[in-house]
């Protein structure tokens, strides 16, 4: 009978363990996530399938969302919007003492060009790269603003070769120069960082596509492009191009239905820590809404890597 009640103690013990150790697992796994979500405005991070970013907050009904950015540290955010009709503008929040500010204008160029869009936070923080234009199709440059401490400095149009001609969307991975698109002959550009200047554009020798981002490890890039395989399709569609091991890159492999739809995906970005695609799907077929944000996990990329 002894025996027996020390079996069941023991047995006892080791369930409690188990529950405590299972329990520690939970908490840890919550913690996990809701740091994880913290950084992105306390939004639920997507799995394999996409979903609108930040509903009410960056992706509002009624207007066209096209860009996002955030901070290396993920504790600012920065993206274009506009309401029809109306002049592009790049709105920003920041994370404060565990709370996100409320979204206002950025105004980087204090009005002194119309229209903004296509932030892009560098990777080391230090600077904001965006597009800034009076008239589309006319005087597109990158400008860019340097961080003083918790400000921004005045715009500053980039002293490069790169604005010689009318460009956008400018960005750069962790180690690399700058990727840009060049409208006057819709080619995507790279300019090397040398010593802080970029110099020396050399067109990128990919198949089509505009809108190129590159990933934050500089191993492969994310291009916007009409569909490719079904010739009566009038809608853009998201690829990516592997890097290869000889530095060229490989054909363009469009991401799959699970992204791309009969509506058109446009502005690929990835986030600083690599988790995350995110992209604009122009709904304005649909109601209501014109154009959001989506995200979703870049495991869907990383699924179509060849093997090497």
């Amino acid at each position: 009978m002894r025996n027996n009640i020390i079996k069941f103690s023991v047995l006892a013990f080791i369930i409690f363990l188990g529950a405590c150790k299972t329990e520690k697992s939970n908490t840890k796994d919550n913690d996990s996530l809701d740091k994880k979500s913290f950084y992105y405005l306390d939004q639920k991070p997507p799995g394999s399938t996409p979903e609108v970013f930040a509903p009410g907050i960056v992706s509002i009904n009624g207007r066209t969302e096209t860009s996002i950015s955030f901070s290396p540290d993920l504790k600012e955010l920065y993206f274009d919007a506009k309401h029809e009709d109306e002049a592009s503008q790049i709105y920003f929040t920041k994370l404060i003492d565990g709370t996100w500010t409320p979204v206002k204008v950025a105004n980087l160029t204090k009005s002194n060009k119309k229209e903004e869009m296509h932030p892009f936070v560098s990777p080391n923080g230090k600077r904001i790269y965006f597009t800034a234009f009076d008239s589309i199709f006319s005087d597109e440059r990158i400008w860019y603003v340097n961080r003083l401490n918790d400000s921004w400095s005045d715009a500053i149009k980039l002293n490069s070769p790169v604005n010689d001609d009318k460009v956008f969307f400018a960005n750069h991975a962790k180690n690399g120069g700058l990727y840009y698109f060049n409208l006057s002959n819709f080619k995507t550009y790279y300019a090397p960082d040398k010593k802080g200047e970029f110099v020396e554009p050399q067109s990128v020798e990919i198949d089509m596509g505009h809108h190129a981002f590159i990933s934050p490890n500089n191993d492969y890039l994310l291009v916007t492009e009409r569909n490719n395989e079904e010739k009566n399709r009038k809608d853009n569609d998201i690829y990516v191009y592997f890097r290869n091991q000889d530095g060229t890159w490989s054909k363009p492999i469009n991401l799959g239905a699970t992204v791309n739809t009969n509506f058109s995906e446009k502005t690929p970005s990835i986030s600083p820590d690599g988790k995350y695609l995110f992209f604009g799907r122009d709904e304005r077929n649909i109601e209501p809404g014109l154009s959001n944000i989506y995200w979703v996990s870049t495991e869907i990329i990383e699924n179509l890597r060849p093997q090497q």
